[in-house]
Formats: structure tokens, C-alpha cells, sequence
């Protein structure tokens, strides 16, 4: 526990630095002209194939017709529009996930090692080839999780917790692993997450809530499609920021876990020893004498 609320604190301050704030604005250029390029060529069909999809359901007509009798018939116009968003978010989050992973991870780690674990060997038990496959695969089998559970979302509990859930673990996966690519071997890396299985899914999924709450943004923006442009970048780069603050602290946790593990199987950097003639001892049994000084010639008397 002393651990996870150490690397979270540590995190958070890191967040504040100029040059995670700078890499922030990266992944944010490209997913903004992601969105906004898909927003300019398929906005207004997959709102109209989403709006015919519900007119041709006889009970929703129902549902409808009862709305307008109610005097809230205008309702029906942001139903489209939110379900259209609700589906494009996991995506957008799963694409900024693999960008900050891309992009920023790597400078994240490096950014925490060199300034708390400058003296952390680098055994290299993962490659940049090997990130991209396990990030794939990751990012796969949650895309599937999130399509398989897509119909209890109709749940209301549900739809605030699967989702958080199936990220929590995405970031999980693939946070720890570009945390200890660089530093730990295959065989420390499978034993830290063995050991600390349970607390890096925690960290995940905790993540992974703070990933869902900037939802709230995009529904904002289809209620108020004045400022949707707008509400669009900064749900984003809420996004990123969330993700790059994911990245520190499992940065923070795994790198700081690394150097218990090492320092426990004894395979911790070794402490460097002065030469006894480098510091000008002439035997190094036998210390320098303070009336005589460091080897020198005795001091002579006038």
C-alpha cells in the first residue's frame, strides 16, 4: 500500500511537469484530426442511419409518440446523436490508449528513470516489436470484451462499470508491460506481475474510471452543438492527460518494484568502492595517517 500511494503522489506531481504537458499535445494533434476528419465525412450519415435504424422499431414509434404528448418530443432529436457517440468513445479511447503507449510512454518511463533510478540496470526484456504485439493482442481481446458486453450496457448500473472495467484492464496490460520493457528481463517482469497482479489491475481499473469520466464532455457536446468542436479537443486531451498520468504511475510503481525485487535476489547495482591508492592510501590496510595526509611526504618541521 505504501508502495501504490507513493508511486500515485509522485505521479501526480509529475503530471504538472512542462514536458509531460508538452507530450500531452502529440497524441492530442493526432486524434483530433482523427476525429475531426471522421466527424466532417461520417457525422451526419451515421446520425441519419442511426436515426432510421430507431423510427423503424414499431415500439420506439410508441415510446416516441408518448414523448411528444408529454411535451419533451424534442428528446428524440439527441437520441441518435448520443448513441452514436457512446459507440465512437470506446474506440477513440482504445486509439488514444495505443497513441500515448506509442508515443508517450516510452519518454514517460524514461523521464522517471533517469531522475529517481539512474542506476537501475537496463536488462532490455522487451522490445519495441514486442510492446506493439502485446499492445495489439491487448487491445484486441478488450475491443472484443467491449462488443460482447456492448448489450448489458442497456443495463443502467452496467454501463458505468464494464466499461471502466474492460479499459482498467487494457491499461493494465499494456502500462505495465512499457513500464518494464526497457529494465526488467522476461523472467523479473513475469514475476512482478505475478506478485502484484491485484494491484496493478486496481490501478488499472482506477484508471480506467477516471478514462470514463470525461464522457460527460461528449454528451455535453451533443446537447450543445455549438460548442461540439470545441468540447471535442478538450475531452481528448482529458483523454491523454488521464492516460499519461496511467503511465507515470505504473512507471513510478514497476520501476520502484524492480529495484525491491533486485535489491531482495540480491542482483542490485553494485555500490561503488573508492581505490585505496586513487584517494591516496598507501596500503589499504592501512588508512592514511591525519598527521601525515593523504600519501604525501611528512610534513616538515622548520
Amino acid at each position: 500500500m505504501t508502495l501504490l500511494l507513493d508511486s500515485f503522489w509522485r505521479a501526480v506531481v509529475y503530471c504538472l511537469h512542462p514536458r509531460v504537458i508538452a507530450l500531452s499535445f502529440l497524441p492530442l494533434v493526432l486524434l483530433v484530426g482523427l476525429s475531426l476528419g471522421l466527424g466532417y465525412f461520417y457525422w451526419d450519415p451515421a446520425v441519419e442511419g442511426v436515426r432510421q435504424s430507431l423510427e423503424s422499431f414499431e415500439l420506439l414509434n410508441t415510446f416516441w409518440a408518448w414523448l411528444q404528448g408529454a411535451g419533451v418530443g424534442q428528446l428524440k432529436t439527441v437520441v441518435a446523436p448520443l448513441i452514436v457517440i457512446f459507440v465512437v468513445t470506446p474506440v477513440l479511447v482504445v486509439v488514444s490508449l495505443v497513441v500515448v503507449a506509442v508515443l508517450m510512454a516510452p519518454a514517460l518511463v524514461s523521464m522517471v528513470s533517469e531522475r529517481r533510478f539512474p542506476q537501475l540496470a537496463r536488462l532490455k526484456g522487451g522490445s519495441t516489436v514486442g510492446s506493439l504485439l502485446w499492445s495489439l493482442g491487448s487491445v484486441l481481446l478488450a475491443l472484443v470484451a467491449l462488443v460482447a458486453s456492448m448489450p448489458l450496457w442497456l443495463v443502467p448500473p452496467l454501463i458505468l462499470i464494464l466499461p471502466p472495467l474492460i479499459w482498467g484492464w487494457l491499461t493494465y496490460r499494456v502500462m505495465a508491460y512499457d513500464a518494464l520493457a526497457l529494465h526488467a528481463s522476461k523472467d523479473e517482469r513475469q514475476t512482478l506481475f505475478r506478485r502484484h497482479r491485484l494491484t496493478l489491475l486496481g490501478m488499472g481499473v482506477m484508471t480506467g474510471y477516471l478514462g470514463a469520466a470525461p464522457s460527460l464532455v461528449w454528451a455535453s457536446g451533443a446537447l450543445f452543438a455549438a460548442a461540439f468542436v470545441v468540447l471535442v479537443p478538450v475531452a481528448i486531451w482529458i483523454y491523454t492527460l488521464v492516460f499519461a498520468f496511467s503511465s507515470l504511475w505504473f512507471a513510478h510503481f514497476c520501476l520502484a518494484a524492480l529495484d525491491g525485487l533486485r535489491a531482495e535476489s540480491g542482483t542490485a547495482a553494485p555500490v561503488e568502492v573508492l581505490d585505496p591508492v586513487a584517494v591516496g592510501w598507501r596500503d589499504e590496510l592501512n588508512p592514511p595517517n591525519p598527521l601525515v595526509g593523504n600519501g604525501a611526504e611528512p610534513p616538515r618541521l622548520p
